[in-house]
C-alpha cells in the first residue's frame, strides 16, 4: 500500500452529527445547554471540595479528580462540536486531529480507573466501617490517583503512536463529531492490523477490568447491606448502587460496544449515537449522580454560600 503514490492528508473534514440543516439550531442550543451544565456542575464540585474541610476526605479526593476528568474530557469534543456545528467547512488539522484523539483516550481512561478506585472507597466503607481510615490511608488514596494519572498516560501515548505510523492516502472525511480512533483506522490506506491487536488486548485490560472490578464492588456492598436487615439501609444501599450501576454501564456498556465488539451492521448513525451517551451525557450526568445528591455536598454548599453572605449580613 505504502509503494503507490500517496496524497498526503494535511487535514480532516469532520462530518458531525447526523442532524437535518432545519434541526440544526435547535440541537446546537441543547448541546450548547448540556456542555454549560457540565462545566458548571464538575466546576461547583471542585470548588466545593476545595474550599470545605470537611471533605478532605478519600471519597472526595476521588471525586474531585473526576470531576476534573469529565470536564476536561467534555471540552476535549464538545467545543469543536458546537464550532462545527456553525461552520461550513468543519475541518481539522491532521496534528490537531492526533492530539483531540490522545486527550480523549487519556481522560476516558482516567476516567474507568477512578471510578473504579471510588468503587472500592465506597466498597470498604459500608463492609469494613471500623477500618475505613485504616485501608484507606492517604498514601493508598495517592498512590491510586497518582498510578490512574501513570496509566492513562502511557496508554493514550501508546495508541497515538501507533496511529502516527499509519499514511492515509485521499479519503479524509471523518464520519463522525471528533477524531474518533476507530474512525481513522477506517481510513488509513496502511495495514491496521497491529493497531486493532493492541485496541483488543489494552482495551481489556483498560475497560473490561474495570468493569468487572466495580460491578464486584457494588455486588459485595448489596450482599453486605442485606446481611444486615435494616430498611433504610437496604433503600439507601440500592439507591447509591442503583443509580451509580446506572451511569457505569452508560459509560462502559457504550465504550465497550464500539470498540471492543465492533459490528459490520452497525451503522455509522448508531456508532455516532453510542459515541454522544459517554462523552456529552455521562460527563453532565456524573455530578448530580456521585455529589450533588449527596448530603455532605449540600451541607458544604449551604456552608460556603452562609460564609459569602455573612459579611454582607453585619
Amino acid at each position: 500500500m505504502t509503494g503507490r503514490n500517496q496524497t498526503i492528508v494535511s487535514e480532516f473534514l469532520l462530518l458531525g452529527l447526523p442532524i437535518r440543516p432545519d434541526q440544526r439550531d435547535l440541537f446546537y442550543t441543547l448541546f450548547l445547554a448540556m456542555y454549560v451544565t457540565t462545566v458548571l456542575g464538575n466546576l461547583l464540585i471542585m470548588f466545593l471540595i476545595r474550599l470545605d474541610p470537611h471533605l478532605h476526605t478519600p471519597m472526595y479526593l476521588f471525586l474531585s479528580n473526576l470531576s476534573f476528568s469529565d470536564l476536561c474530557f467534555s471540552s476535549v469534543t464538545m467545543p469543536k462540536l458546537l464550532q462545527d456545528m456553525q461552520s461550513h467547512v468543519p475541518s481539522i488539522p491532521y496534528a490537531g486531529c492526533l492530539t483531540q484523539m490522545y486527550f480523549f483516550l487519556f481522560f476516558a481512561d482516567l476516567e474507568s480507573f477512578l471510578l473504579v478506585a471510588m468503587a472500592y472507597d465506597r466498597y470498604v466503607a459500608i463492609c469494613f466501617p471500623l477500618h475505613y481510615t485504616t485501608i484507606m490511608s492517604p498514601r493508598l488514596c495517592l498512590f491510586l490517583v497518582v498510578l490512574s494519572w501513570v496509566l492513562t498516560t502511557f496508554h493514550a501515548m501508546l495508541h497515538t503512536l501507533l496511529m502516527s505510523r499509519l499514511h492515509f492516502c485521499e479519503d479524509n472525511v471523518i464520519a463522525h463529531f471528533f477524531c474518533d480512533m476507530s474512525a481513522l483506522l477506517k481510513l488509513s490506506c496502511s495495514d491496521t492490523r497491529v493497531n486493532e491487536l493492541v485496541i483488543f488486548i489494552t482495551g481489556g485490560l483498560i475497560l473490561v477490568i474495570p468493569f468487572l472490578l466495580i460491578i464486584t464492588s457494588y455486588a459485595q456492598i448489596v450482599s453486605s447491606t442485606l446481611k444486615v436487615p435494616s430498611a433504610k439501609g437496604i433503600c439507601k444501599a440500592f439507591s447509591t448502587c442503583g443509580s451509580h450501576l446506572t451511569v457505569v454501564s452508560l459509560f462502559y456498556g457504550t465504550v465497550i460496544g464500539l470498540y471492543l465488539c465492533p459490528s459490520a451492521s452497525n451503522s455509522t448513525v448508531k456508532e455516532t449515537v453510542m459515541a454522544t451517551m459517554y462523552t456529552v451525557v455521562t460527563p453532565m450526568l456524573n455530578p448530580f449522580i456521585y455529589s450533588l445528591r449527596n448530603r455532605d455536598m449540600k451541607g458544604a454548599l449551604g456552608r460556603v454560600f452562609y460564609k459569602k453572605k455573612t459579611p454582607f449580613s453585619l
